[in-house]
């Protein structure tokens, strides 16, 4: 009897339901299959598959010193999932549960085939429901059903040793999918970056040592007070589990409640499968975007760090040199894009999924429908960032300084909104008052219309 793990987006041997469950029963494959088929437009972007290139090679060499090895495929999930099983005369077919519309979709397709174990969330997804049995839309309500099935399971420990099937099988070449970047390598501001499930212990013992001051120290972007944990959960190099009972009892509670809103972020999705794509809010479709040339100059200028609002620009140009933004900018220029240039989130987001190496279909959909207003758990519209202020309150002088050298002259209450900027750094795209003037206005006529 032969067994087939299917590696999803659970990228690790420990804590690993899913692979514990196919080692018990005998011989086992392991096998992940690049899919850019059933994602269609949410395929994974350019900073993940940097990622999976290093963390599927950080696997490869995990499993062959405990005897087993990785099968590599391209195509459509579901049929190659099912056409490797046959290869293997395999009897079951094991897997990680995962939300996303897409991987469900491939669920469906296999049908009996696949047995599917919890292992992406603290608490499996169908435990927190409404009373009606429904998931979940809004944050609050969902927090305090989850309460009640805390503390999560122990993890388990990675098994320690797989025994191969009998048959050998053709794999392709981790080299020959080409997902890492050459002409040009845009990645080369990664290397701060260690994918794969020893990279993500180091960096849970390293947030360890200093999560009592995540509460305030999160919001500030210019000292290393956030996690740095998403790529690592986002790829399933960590489970949920590991990570609450790392940190539990440590004073890191305000940081498990962020965990609870990935789980949550599940929910979300689960509710509404077209997160990404959908207002979560109909009253909001009314809402006119800026669209033609000079909101494409605008999008232009945000993504490429020029919107003349250093805050803003510093953000931008973090992520596009290390595939990464610190949260408290991420909601800055997010913010920036919707309200201050009136541009669709959805074409924030997408720049997001494409240059984060931690994007998350549930995460990266619910927070930018959150701060566009449009989802079912959501700011109000009206409540409009300002990028100036939030610089100032949360001491970004240094942070400013590290990714826009021609600012890096300036004295701290200068920097924030510089009076007399370089020649090479541009001025506002539009002033404070002007862009919450017309978004407030752009509302109102949704509103009315």
């Amino acid at each position: 009897m032969t067994s087939l793990l299917w590696f999803r987006q659970d990228l690790r041997l420990a804590d690993h339901p899913a692979l514990l469950a196919a080692v018990e029963q005998g011989p086992t494959a392991c096998l992940y299959v690049l899919d850019d088929d059933t994602p269609g437009h949410w395929r994974i972007g350019g900073a993940q598959r940097w990622w999976l290139h290093h963390s599927l090679a950080s696997l490869a060499h995990s499993l062959e010193a405990i005897g087993g090895n990785l099968i590599l495929r391209r195509g459509p999930a579901a049929a190659t999932v099912a056409a490797v099983a046959d290869e293997l005369c395999a009897t079951s077919i094991h897997a990680t549960r995962h939300a996303e519309p897409w991987w469900r979709a491939a669920d469906a397709d296999l049908g009996d085939r696949v047995t599917l174990h919890d292992g992406d969330t603290l608490v499996a997804s169908e435990r927190v429901v409404t009373g009606g049995g429904t998931p979940f839309k809004v944050y609050g309500p969902f927090y305090t059903a989850l309460t009640h099935h805390l503390p999560p399971p122990e993890p388990r420990p990675a098994p320690h040793r797989i025994e191969p099937p009998a048959k050998v099988i053709e794999s392709d070449r981790l080299d020959d999918w080409h997902l890492l970047p050459t002409r040009p390598d845009w990645a080369t501001g990664f290397t701060d970056w260690h994918p794969g499930e020893s990279g993500a212990a180091a960096n849970l013992a390293d947030f360890a040592d200093r999560v009592v001051g995540y509460q305030t120290d999160r919001d500030r972007p210019s000292v290393e007070g956030t996690s740095r944990l998403s790529p690592y959960l986002h790829h399933g190099e960590m489970s949920p589990r590991q990570v609450w009972h790392a940190l539990h009892g440590t004073g890191g509670d305000k940081f498990l409640k962020e965990l609870a809103w990935r789980d949550f972020s599940r929910s979300a999705i689960l509710a509404q499968p077209g997160l990404g794509d959908v207002n979560g809010r109909p009253g909001m479709n009314g809402l006119q975007w800026r669209t033609g040339p000079p909101a494409d100059a605008d999008f232009a200028a945000w993504t490429k760090g020029r919107t003349g609002y250093p805050i803003v620009d510093a953000g931008m140009r973090q992520m596009w040199t290390t595939g990464w933004m610190h949260n408290r900018v991420r909601m800055i220029t997010a913010s920036f894009l919707v309200k201050h240039l009136l541009i669709d989130w959805r074409r924030g987001e997408r720049w997001f999924w494409d240059t984060l190496v931690d994007a998350d279909y549930g995460n990266n959909s619910l927070n930018w429908q959150w701060i566009a207003g449009t989802g079912s758990a959501s700011q109000p519209f009206f409540r409009i960032m300002a990028p100036l202020a939030q610089s100032a309150k949360f001491d970004a002088a240094d942070y400013i300084r590290e990714w826009l050298p021609e600012l890096a002259t300036l004295s701290d209450p200068d920097i924030h909104d510089p009076v007399f900027r370089p020649a090479d750094y541009p001025q506002p795209l539009i002033g404070h008052r002007e862009a919450r003037d017309r978004a407030l206005s752009t509302l109102a006529n949704a509103r009315t219309g």
